[in-house]
């Protein structure tokens, strides 16, 4: 298959010169040659070389690192978990460590359990001695601990449960204009992993008074009803070691030697109890800054930034050779990565030359950026990649929708892991408007009129109560939704706003389905969404309102509310189908969110949506406005350059997880407003003032080049002609006009 594709080409659309990023490849040998036979731990790594693992030289001197604290800064694809595995082994089988005296924390079940087996595997290893070392989660560890105290509260594990308490407690509250649950979660997730007390929390703002005395209810009703929530986990672990010397004392007695992996995730209190227990100063934390994505979970990448600061003894070891990736990929994702100025200087290497280049392209639309990939990813899978090689990663829920459909309406297998929710039109936020469609088509839908009754004021139950005894009493009306208006307690001002709203339904039916919402959202929908929550401006209302412009793309491809409600029921129906069969599809496209995909790796990965308010999101680029975006260190009036900095995180998350063939997609037009590339890729691509060639000679700007130009006189668009292009005209990627030949000056 060549390197270029008729919708994917070697420069992004905005391209100002060719330059493309390569990473250097590095052979520099490994323990075959690096570990000489006569030193006293050369059996340990023959041993592993026989079961084909063969260190480089920074592995080598990770894995040999017995005692003291040590920072491995481990690059994507570097290797870390066989420096992990490989470590642990060195300790039990050339230092004579016990297994029980080796603690090793992860973030997940799955890689504590990963780890136990690959260290059996190694060589002189076996099951009994893997199993007896402690591998687990921070949360699993510390519940352990607590329940070996006697502590029996039940684990709240359920999201949804917690949201629904609050709510409760703000209507026991009599709080008329409800806080979003998630967004007070989130808050009292942010005092309790940073330490900060709630009750000395400011009050001096009547928000603030509120917000302090839900969060203090909700503390309360936990331990009335006795129950934790995860985070309580580590906080009562904090203070029951801070109280009980003892007890923290038989913990480093037994933890000789602490490991923690993916130490970027790790929030202020898991770093505090692991400083606690690791006293002995045998900590060994192997992460990437560079890979820090979870700040909304408490992660600080000033851990590992700070790390030798605080340990001023610590040895610092960079693994910087990527096994996973091309030149092209890595040389892509280290200039991308270098534009942080809050990071370790590092720049990965490549292992292996040649490879494909990454690929760009430049759709009108979301809808059309899905069909280009669908074609893409067919042309793949002629030439030999297996559906599971491939993955389609996405910014956010909404950004998904486009290419969720299409793979659905292709028929092409696929795991939709971050659809576990329902459909896109099923989401608590879309689905009361997608209903509103519904009645104006059958006004007798009474599963409809049920799901709109709370944007109306009215109480669901009581609601529906009304309306079916009146119709039992008084017969069929075409509009049930009349009924309403005779509930006995309503007041003169709600009987005239349902009338209102019934002429509006009936109003709707000659307009389009993009119409159509857009006057649901002007009317009443955005001031009922904000009467869901407190006025404050948070990243919850920007997600709303995203998934909401969402909504209006899609319906823009529609005549009809009849034909547009026609196309969700066939959605719906053919998901159900996916679900259904989700559990036997082994070869099968992953379709996932960016943070989905970290510590993952796929042959071919497509990262769509990279555009200016999606990657970076606007909720980094508001980040100063919003509320609820908070960053441990950050100046309270500048959070955007934090926030920013995290989502070029993001977008080198995406790029490292392609090992052979990666596709960049950024629509020109988004959820109805024009949008620019990504900042992240397209400024890699602007020319400098002055530009060196070949012969180290300066060369002026100012020539012209030959060049594809939009022949639209409302449009700007313009692309270099490539030399091996064919054809004397082509399409305009935004506008959809011709193009033709010519120049540009530069």
């Amino acid at each position: 298959m060549s390197n270029n594709s008729s919708n994917f080409s070697k420069l992004p659309f905005e391209a100002e010169w060719s330059t493309i990023p390569k990473a250097t490849t590095v052979d520099g040998g490994t323990s075959i040659k690096l570990v000489n036979k006569d030193e006293e731990d050369a059996a340990f790594f023959r041993n592993i070389e026989k079961a084909g693992i063969y260190l480089n030289g920074p592995q080598i001197d990770a894995v040999r690192h017995v005692n003291g604290p040590c920072l491995t800064l481990a690059g994507a694809g570097t290797g870390k978990t066989t420096v992990l595995v490989c470590r642990t082994g060195y300790l039990m089988t050339v230092k004579n460590i016990q297994p029980n005296n080796i603690l090793l924390v992860t973030f997940t079940r799955k890689a504590a359990e990963e780890m136990k087996e690959r260290i059996a595997k190694l060589p002189t290893m076996n099951g009994s001695k893997a199993k007896a070392i402690q591998a687990s989660t921070f949360h699993s560890l510390f519940l352990m601990l607590l329940r070996g105290q006697k502590y029996t509260q039940e684990i709240i594990g359920n999201e949804r449960y917690k949201q629904i308490i609050l709510k409760q407690i703000q209507r026991q509250m009599n709080i008329n204009d409800p806080f979003d649950a998630e967004t007070l979660l989130s808050t009292l997730s942010y005092y309790k992993l940073n330490k900060i007390e709630l009750a000395v929390q400011p009050n001096d703002s009547r928000t603030e008074k509120q917000i302090k005395r839900i969060l203090l209810q909700y503390e309360e009703w936990k331990r009335k009803n006795h129950k934790l929530d995860f985070d309580d986990i580590l906080c009562e672990a904090y203070l029951l070691l801070k109280g009980n010397p003892s007890l923290l004392q038989s913990l480093q007695n037994r933890f000789s030697y602490v490991m923690v992996d993916e130490f970027q995730d790790t929030n202020f209190l898991q770093y505090e109890l692991v400083k606690m227990i690791a006293g002995h100063k045998n900590l060994f934390v192997v992460g990437d800054d560079d890979q820090t994505i979870y700040s909304f979970n408490g992660a600080r990448n000033e851990f590992i930034l700070d790390f030798d600061t605080h340990y001023k003894d610590a040895k610092v070891i960079t693994l910087v050779a990527n096994y996973r990736s091309n030149p092209y990929i890595i040389g892509l994702g280290n200039e991308v990565i270098s534009k942080n100025k809050s990071r370790r200087k590092k720049e990965l290497s490549a292992t292996y030359e040649g490879g494909f280049q990454p690929l760009y392209s430049r759709p009108a639309t979301a809808d059309e950026e899905a069909d280009w990939i669908i074609k893409e990813i067919e042309q793949l899978h002629n030439d030999g990649y297996a559906y599971q090689d491939i993955a389609i990663l996405h910014r956010t829920a909404s950004s998904s929708r486009a290419i969720f459909e299409q793979l659905i309406l292709k028929e092409m297998p696929f795991n939709p892991y971050n659809q576990k929710e329902t459909l896109f039109y099923e989401n608590w936020m879309i689905k009361p408007v997608v209903d509103y469609l519904r009645l104006v088509i059958v006004p007798r839908n009474f599963t409809a009129i049920e799901s709109i009754l709370p944007s109306m004021f009215i109480n669901r139950e009581k609601g529906m109560a009304h309306i079916l005894n009146k119709e039992e009493e008084e017969g069929r009306k075409k509009y049930p939704l009349i009924h309403l208006t005779t509930i006995p307690s309503l007041k003169p001002f709600q009987v005239k706003s349902i009338k209102e709203r019934l002429k509006f339904l009936k109003d709707l039916q000659k307009e389009t389905p993009e119409v159509a919402i857009k006057k649901i959202r002007r009317f009443f929908y955005h001031k009922y969404m904000e009467a869901e929550e407190s006025n404050l401006v948070t990243e919850q209302k920007e997600m709303i309102n995203e998934m909401l412009n969402e909504l209006e793309g899609s319906a823009k491809r529609f005549d009809s509310i009849a034909s547009f409600i026609n196309f969700i029921d066939e959605m719906k129906l053919k998901v159900q189908e996916v679900y259904q069969q989700s559990n036997q599809k082994k070869d099968a496209i992953s379709l996932m969110t960016i943070h989905r995909s970290k510590g993952l790796e796929f042959k071919a990965v497509f990262v769509i949506g990279a555009i200016e308010g999606n990657l970076p999101h606007a909720s980094a680029l508001k980040a100063d406005s919003l509320e609820d975006k908070v960053y441990a260190k950050a100046d309270k009036n500048n959070k955007v350059t934090q926030a920013v900095e995290e989502e070029r995180r993001l977008a080198y998350v995406a790029i490292t997880r392609a090992k052979e063939r990666l596709y960049i997609s950024s629509p020109g037009f988004y959820q109805g407003d024009k949008r620019e590339s990504s900042r992240f890729i397209a400024n890699l691509f602007k020319k400098p003032a002055v530009r060196p060639d070949k012969n180290k000679e300066k060369k002026v700007l100012g020539q012209k080049v030959k060049a594809w130009i939009c022949s639209s006189d409302n449009c700007i668009a313009w692309q270099r002609f490539e030399s091996k292009e064919k054809g004397k005209e082509k399409q305009c990627p935004l506008c959809k006009e011709k193009m033709i030949l010519g120049e540009k000056d530069l």
